[in-house]
C-alpha cells in the first residue's frame, strides 16, 4: 500500500489548510432521517481514521517531506493538522484525499489545549514529542466520553525508556536526559494507543525495545508500515510481541497510502443489513472485517468477499446473536453500538457484552425513546427485538452512537432527528451525503 519515495517536491497545488476546511460542523448540527428505505448500491470506503490520526502524530519524528494517500477529510482530521501545524509542520491538501506535510528541523514541545481538548488521539503526539525532545507539556486529551481510558500504559511504557512524567494542570510534563533508551515493556492490556506512542517513542531510542502484549489492531500495523518507509526498524506489528531497533533519525521521504476505514465500511455493512438492502463496499480489505462479517452470517445476513469488496444482502428473515467486544482479532467496540441498532428489531433475545469501553451502553436509552426493547445491567446489553422502530428526536453521546442512531433512522417509520450530529462529522466524511447516494433521506441542518 505505501513505501519510500525518494525526491518528493513541494506541494503541487495547494487547495486549502487544514484549518479552513469545511466550515464549523457545530453550525448545523441536527441530522433528519426519513426511514423506511432499503440501501442499494455501490460504495467505496474511506481512509481509516485512526491510522491516520497516529501517522498525522508519527511526522513529528521527520525532517523530510510526506505524500500521505487515501486521507478522509474529516474534523478530527483536521483538528490534527492544526495541532501539528502549531508544533511547527506544515500540511496541504493536495487534492480531496492527499496531503503533502513537511517535516521540521524544530519543533515545539509544548501541544495547544483548546485544540488538543477537542479529540482523544492527541495524546499519540506524546511519544514522538519525547522522542524528538528533551522536555515537552502535552495537555491531556478529550473526545468522546465512552468511558475511561487512562494513560498509566503510556505512563509505564515511557518511564521504562527512560523518562520522567508527572501530570500538573492539565498538561502531562515530560522530560529525559537525552535520548530515550530501548527497553523491555510489558502491557497488561494490548491498548492500541499505548502500543502506538510507545512504537513512536522507541523508533528513536537508543538500542533494541520489546514490547509485548501489544494491541494487533490493523492501524498498528499501518503506523509500523508507515514508520519503517520512513527509515525506522520495526518488526512484529501485528503479533503479541514488537521489536523496534532505534535509529539515529528517520529521513527517507515518502508517498504512503493509508488503509481503509474498517469501522466506517462496517458502519456500512451494518446499515445494509438493518436496511434490508443490498451494498457493495468497494476499497476495503476484507479480513479487517472478518469479525463484523462472522456476526452478521450468524445474524442471517448474506456476506459475500471479494479480494477487495464485500457485499451485504438480507435475503432471509434475521436471527439474535450474542456479541461480546474484545480487542482485534475480536469484535470491535466501535461497531456494537450499530449492532445493538440492528438486533433492536430482531425477533427473539440478543445479548451484548462490553469488554473495553463501560459506557458505550450510552445510546441504548435513545434506542427506547424510538421504540426498542433493551435494558442493560453493567456491561451486559439484553435485547428484545420489536417489530419496528418508530422516529423520534434523539441525541448523539459520541461519534460511533450517531452513526448508530442515523441507522436507526433509517430503519424506523416516520422522521427521526439526531442531533449533535457534529459527533457523527468526527469520523465518518459526508456520511449524510454517502447514504443518500445508496437510496437514503437524510438531511443535515
Amino acid at each position: 500500500m505505501g513505501g519510500a519515495h525518494a525526491g518528493i517536491t513541494g506541494a503541487r497545488a495547494h487547495i486549502k489548510l487544514a484549518t479552513e476546511q469545511r466550515g464549523d460542523e457545530q453550525a448545523l448540527n441536527k441530522l433528519v432521517v426519513r426511514g423506511g428505505r432499503p440501501l442499494v448500491g455501490r460504495i467505496r470506503a474511506s481512509g481509516a481514521k485512526n491510522s491516520t490520526l497516529a501517522i498525522l502524530c508519527a511526522c513529528i519524528l521527520t525532517e523530510s517531506e510526506v505524500i500521505l494517500e487515501n486521507v478522509p477529510n474529516i474534523s478530527d482530521i483536521r483538528v490534527m493538522l492544526e495541532i501539528i501545524s502549531c508544533l511547527g509542520l506544515r500540511a496541504y491538501w493536495l487534492d480531496e484525499d492527499t496531503l503533502h506535510i513537511t517535516g521540521a528541523a524544530r519543533v515545539s514541545g509544548e501541544t495547544p489545549h483548546e485544540l488538543a481538548k477537542k479529540l482523544r488521539a492527541s495524546n499519540l503526539l506524546l511519544g514522538p514529542l519525547m522522542a524528538r525532545k528533551r522536555r515537552v507539556r502535552v495537555s491531556l486529551p478529550g473526545g468522546c466520553n465512552i468511558g475511561s481510558r487512562p494513560m498509566d500504559l503510556h505512563f509505564k511504557g515511557l518511564n521504562s525508556l527512560g523518562a520522567d512524567l508527572d501530570i500538573r494542570s492539565g498538561y502531562i510534563e515530560g522530560r529525559v536526559p537525552g535520548r530515550l533508551q530501548g527497553a523491555k515493556v510489558y502491557l497488561d492490556f494490548p491498548s492500541v494507543g499505548a502500543t502506538e506512542n510507545l512504537m513512536m517513542a522507541a523508533v528513536l531510542a537508543e538500542g533494541q525495545t520489546v514490547l509485548e502484549n501489544v494491541a494487533k489492531e490493523p492501524e498498528v500495523v499501518d503506523l509500523a508500515n508507515f514508520l519503517n518507509a520512513m527509515g525506522a526498524k520495526i518488526r512484529g506489528a501485528g503479533t503479541d510481541i514488537i521489536r523496534v531497533n532505534g535509529v539515529p533519525a528517520l529521513g527517507n521521504p515518502v508517498r504512503y497510502s493509508v488503509i481503509p476505514d474498517r469501522i466506517e465500511a462496517g458502519t456500512f455493512m451494518v446499515a445494509a443489513a438493518a436496511t434490508g438492502g443490498d451494498v457493495t463496499l468497494e476499497r476495503v480489505i476484507p479480513p479487517h472485517l472478518e469479525p463484523l462479517s462472522a456476526k452478521l452470517r450468524e445474524a442471517n445476513v448474506r456476506v459475500e468477499e471479494r479480494e477487495d469488496s464485500i457485499r451485504v444482502s438480507t435475503p432471509a428473515p434475521l436471527l439474535p446473536i450474542n456479541i461480546k467486544t474484545m480487542p482485534y482479532p475480536g469484535f470491535a467496540t466501535d461497531l456494537q453500538s450499530q449492532m445493538m441498532t440492528l438486533l433492536s428489531t430482531v425477533p427473539g433475545t440478543s445479548i451484548i457484552v462490553e469488554n473495553i469501553f463501560e459506557n458505550r451502553f450510552q445510546v441504548a436509552q435513545e434506542l427506547r425513546r424510538m421504540g426498542a426493547q433493551i435494558e442493560v445491567e453493567g456491561r451486559v446489553a439484553i435485547i428484545e427485538g420489536v417489530p419496528r422502530l418508530q422516529g423520534a428526536s434523539v441525541r448523539a453521546t459520541d461519534l460511533r452512537a450517531g452513526a448508530a442512531l442515523v441507522i436507526a433512522g433509517l430503519m424506523a417509520e416516520g422522521v427521526t432527528e439526531v442531533h449533535n450530529a457534529h459527533f457523527v462529522a468526527r469520523g465518518y466524511r459526508d456520511f449524510e451525503a454517502r447514504l443518500n447516494s445508496l437510496g437514503a433521506d437524510v438531511e443535515r441542518k
